[in-house]
């Protein structure tokens, strides 16, 4: 009866115990499922984010890819406003792509003050040019004509004060106004309307009259020296300009003006390097001067027009940057540092020395920066014109070389009648050396 009682208690035990470790088998499988679901869940997160990031890296390189670079463009370039290093680019892209140039048919001047005639350039056997770079005032029914209507239209400008003091220089302007002072600058500015008799350079050969003190780079742009008071018709004017160009470079923020150049041209980081070292850049005793606030509150109402055609480009050159996106400022900073590297890099190599690799990065693919690319980048831009105008059938005819501005305004000085070309100064026998000397 005992034993019969037992066994009831025995099997209760073995069924409670069997039971409690099929609940914790139970328990073990579901943290282990739920384990492996959070890791699946985990890594399948990281795949979507991985696979995004490259959608959007590919989307980005596909897009690049898209970009067609743009291989017809016209550079007016202005004097006296860093135009030199600009143009060294727009020289490395003619030669590296083999692009054909509207070029004078002599000198590097293509055409002042009006657009060149039929015998002032060289034609291409069908009359299609892809890039005009040389010195011509800009005259929008002209160049139309010549070019087709993708033609991107680029030039640069600096700050209006800048600007006065290297024309004062590089024009002889003291002695054409009859400054005698040690800082003619500053002389200037305390009554720029006394010397406008002065300023005002009449070339008899083209009846033009001109001023390199007051709107200097607006006449190069196409604005008349007689205008120079009639702030209506230059708000019209550059408003027309500021269609008619694709971008117009600031001397001051050179190097947003190339990134963003680079960007809307589609070309490749390695074509618009530029030297650090500037280029036809001269010294003089008051390059430093730093005028008074009355005397710019004077040159503000002297170069009225000049202030607004460079207000009106500085604010479109911010507006379009800022419509590139925050990535912008990360490729001007690897700009801004590879363009260092880069000219010391050239300054410092010597011959046998290694290249110089530049890895790729999100802007551009690895390239290498060898003795050749050095050469081109710190070359003058009479030696890459050189060289641009010796792949061209046609040889100079010196005859029809343009007379540099410079030299007619010593002309003027001098009491001397002023030429289009070299050739009829010299015929007219009453050259001075200084003006043989000043040829271009």
């Amino acid at each position: 009866m005992k034993l019969r009682g037992l066994i009831p208690v025995t099997v209760v035990f073995v069924a409670v115990s069997g039971f409690l470790m099929y609940l914790l088998q139970v328990k073990t499988n579901v943290r282990r499922k739920l384990v492996e679901e959070s890791r699946w869940l985990d890594a399948h997160q990281w795949g979507l984010a991985h696979t995004q990031d490259n959608n959007r890296l590919e989307k980005k390189l596909t897009s690049s890819a898209q970009c067609i670079p743009k291989r017809k463009f016209v550079f007016i370039k202005t004097h006296k406003t860093g135009g030199c290093t600009a143009v060294n680019i727009f020289q490395r892209y003619v030669l590296q792509h083999s692009l054909a140039v509207l070029s004078p048919t002599a000198g590097w001047v293509l055409a002042w003050p009006f657009p060149p005639a039929e015998e002032d350039y060289v034609h291409t056997p069908d009359e299609q040019y892809d890039v005009l770079l040389n010195h011509m005032v800009y005259n929008k029914t002209w160049l139309r004509s010549r070019f087709p209507a993708n033609t991107a239209y680029i030039s640069i400008i600096r700050k209006p004060s800048s600007h006065l003091k290297s024309a004062m220089v590089y024009y002889n302007l003291p002695k054409l106004m009859k400054i005698e002072s040690k800082n003619p600058v500053q002389t200037f500015l305390q009554d720029p309307w006394k010397y406008k008799h002065l300023s005002e350079a009449y070339f008899d050969f083209c009846n033009v009259t001109w001023d390199g003190t007051r709107n200097h780079q607006s006449f190069d742009l196409g604005y008349p020296t007689e205008a120079a008071d009639d702030m209506k018709q230059a708000r019209r004017y550059i408003s027309e300009l500021e269609a008619d160009f694709t971008l117009v470079l600031l001397l001051e923020h050179l190097d947003e003006s190339i990134v963003l150049l680079r960007r809307l041209m589609c070309w490749e980081v390695r074509e618009v390097l530029y030297d650090t070292t500037p280029k036809n850049s001269r010294s003089y005793a008051y390059k430093r001067y730093v005028p008074t606030a009355e005397e710019l509150a004077n040159l503000r109402r002297w170069k009225a027009v000049e202030y607004l055609l460079y207000d009106t480009f500085n604010t479109s050159l911010w507006r379009k940057i800022a419509a590139q996106g925050s990535d912008f400022h990360d490729e001007l900073r690897y700009f801004k540092d590879l363009k260092d590297r880069v000219s010391r890099f050239c300054h410092g190599h010597q011959k046998g020395q290694a290249d110089l690799t530049v890895t790729a990065s999100q802007w551009n693919p690895q390239f290498v920066v060898d003795a050749a690319y050095c050469r081109d980048l710190k070359a003058s831009a009479a030696n890459l014109f050189a060289t641009i105008r010796k792949r061209m059938p046609t040889k100079m005819n010196d005859d029809l070389r343009i007379q540099r501005i410079q030299v007619n305004v010593l002309a003027i000085v001098q009491g001397l009648p002023t030429f289009k070309y070299n050739s009829e100064a010299r015929k007219h026998g009453k050259m001075s050396a200084w003006h043989r000397k000043s040829r271009n």
